[in-house]
Order: structure tokens, then sequence, then C-alpha cells
């Protein structure tokens, strides 16, 4: 199981929802942001030998929210990043496409001019979702909805995110109920990061 604390909380499975009940309409686009300031000189999320750069540290969430809400894995075609040191990203951006021609987009940072930008986006035929904090929204979040029919803004109740992880892998251990966040799926979420780099022209980490 790995710790993507984001889909424990009941605001995940409400976005899931929507794009899945047919609110939006046939989806034609899903960008994902998990852009927040690290300036922390010497910090190991700078470190290539550690697997440093924003794409491990701030964009695997992004990977998994675009990953998670497209139901399907993504193509990469093309990424671009910012570099603090000749081989560690302190920016990436990449475009994605699906299988069935719904296109994408991942960015993430730890130092850009984008200092905070924690949000998803879903775009449909019919409408489309904006999410405000959907990694930390115990702290604060926004769920809003545009369609023909008008706009709808929700907040969704629940505890920590981390807190929802906890029971749920307790769950797991204790009476076997199902692994949102499976070894599998991580293995996966890492197949489209090193994709990710690979356009970029970076080394994958975890290289010699």
């Amino acid at each position: 199981m790995e710790a993507f604390h984001w889909r424990y909380h009941p605001l995940a499975a409400r976005m899931l929802a929507i794009v899945a009940d047919g609110t939006l309409g046939r989806v034609e686009r899903i960008e994902t942001n998990m852009c927040v300031p690290l300036l922390l000189p010497g910090n190991i999320r700078y470190d290539y030998g550690l697997g440093g750069g924003a794409m491990m540290d701030t964009g695997c969430y992004a990977v998994h929210m675009l990953r998670h809400l497209a139901g399907a894995e993504p193509e990469v075609t093309r990424a671009e990043a910012k570099l603090s040191s000749p081989k560690v990203d302190r920016c990436m951006t990449a475009e994605v496409t699906f299988a069935d021609g719904r296109s994408g987009r991942v960015r993430c940072s730890m130092f850009s001019g984008s200092l905070l930008d924690i949000s998803a986006r879903v775009v449909g035929e019919q409408g489309e979702m904006r999410v405000f904090n959907p990694v930390a929204p115990q702290l604060y979040h926004r769920l809003t909805v545009r369609t023909r029919q008008g706009k709808t803004v929700e907040r969704i109740p629940g505890h920590s995110t981390y807190e929802h992880q906890l029971r749920a892998f307790a769950g797991c251990v204790l009476g076997g109920a199902p692994v949102l966040t499976s070894a599998r799926d991580g293995v996966a979420n890492m197949r489209v990061i090193d994709r990710i780099y690979e356009k970029a022209g970076l080394p994958l980490r975890g290289v010699a």
C-alpha cells in the first residue's frame, strides 16, 4: 500500500463520482497541479542521489490524481522542466493523452512562479469541475461545478486525510477491506513519472 493519503478523504470519492456520473458529460481534459514553496537549500528533496526533484516529491500526487480522475493510464507526449541543479527539477509541466482521445496536463513545483497551487480541473462537454486543495482538504477546500444548469460549490466534511488513511489501512489489515492505493498502483504511478523525466530529457531517479 502506498501512502497517497488524499485518496482516502471523502472529497476524493466525491470528485470521482462527479466525473463518473455524467454531470460533466464526456470528459475532454484533466489538469492537476501540485505547486508548493519548498525553498530549503541542502534539503533531500533536491538531492538526485536520494531521488530528488519536484516530480518525485510534489508531482507524484499530481500524477496520481490525474490517473485516478481519468480511470486510465496516460501516455506522456511532452514534458518541460526547470532545474535547480543539472539533473534535478524544481518544477515540471507534462502534457498527456489517453487512448480514448482525452488530454491532460500535470504541473508541479517546489520553487517556481506558481508558489502555491494545489488543484484539479476536469473539463467535459457539458461542464467543468474545479477543486481547490484536494490533497489536504481538512485545512480548507472548495469543489466547484459549473454546468448549463448553473454553478454549485461544495465542501465535503471529513477528518484529516491521514486519519482516513490510517483507518483504511487498519481495516485492510484487520478485516480484509479493499486497498485504494495498492503497490501495483504505486508501480503504475512510477511508470508515468519515469516517462515524464524521459520526455523532459532528464535521467530517471534511482539510476546511477
